[in-house]
């Protein structure tokens, strides 16, 4: 099975910005089962076996609802913005012993002018994040050499939210107290869209996985959790 997104994909999501309704999505139904959600769940099911050899503790969920794949319906309960449809197509490789995004993973968003791949923890529950704080206070050269390796540095940085002044028990002078102060343990990598429609991205994406080997085994040290 050839597994490739198509340039297709984009055009959906600039019409769905232009048009973002309810009305108008379900007369387009069919685009989106065809351009997005098919495909992204062939690659899904296409990267499981590579992602097993990895590591055994992700998965690659092929569910159509509650698997890997993002609804592209919106929350929009709590939102100012009450448009119906998000204008991206997301997916997240969670850790098998995460329930929700605030887990251990790997992501991949595709968006006109946004393509990207993260992995990492993002905003952790407040005692997680006092675990990754107390790894990288224990341990600061693992740490360093996690997120400073050439193969890691080579397409990642780290992102993410940060404290705007000290967390608790770490003095400003922590030689390494701008990483403690993160609320978000994340790194990511930009992608162009001529490279995720080409046929080489399901390999490429999975070197990009193993290069961050490193950093995520860190992270789920940290944790308390296998990698």
């Amino acid at each position: 099975m050839t597994v490739k997104f198509s340039p297709q994909m984009y055009t959906f999501l600039h019409d769905l910005e232009a048009h973002n309704e309810r009305e108008w999505f379900k007369a387009n139904q069919d685009r989106y089962d065809q351009y997005i959600k098919d495909p992204a769940l062939d690659f899904i099911e296409a990267f499981g076996p590579h992602l097993s050899k990895i590591s055994p503790n992700f998965v690659a969920d092929t569910r159509g609802v509650g698997g890997s794949l993002f609804r592209i319906q919106r929350d929009t309960r709590f939102a100012k913005d009450k448009t119906p449809y998000k204008t991206n197509t997301g997916m997240q490789f969670r850790h098998v012993m995460g329930k929700d995004v605030h887990a251990p993973g790997f992501y991949l968003n595709l968006e006109p002018g946004a393509n990207y791949m993260g992995c990492g923890l993002w905003r952790p529950e407040t005692k997680a994040a006092y675990q990754i704080r107390e790894a990288i206070d224990a341990d600061p050269t693992g740490w360093k050499k996690a997120i400073t390796n050439k193969r890691f540095t080579d397409f990642f940085g780290l992102e993410g939210d940060s404290l705007t002044r000290p967390p608790k028990g770490y003095d400003a002078d922590h030689p390494l107290i701008e990483d403690l102060k993160r609320k978000d343990f994340i790194a990511s990598t930009r992608l162009t869209q001529k490279h995720v429609t080409s046929a080489d991205f399901l390999k490429d994406f999975t070197d990009l996985c193993a290069r961050t080997v490193p950093f995520m085994k860190f992270i789920c040290d940290a944790v308390n959790v296998p990698f």
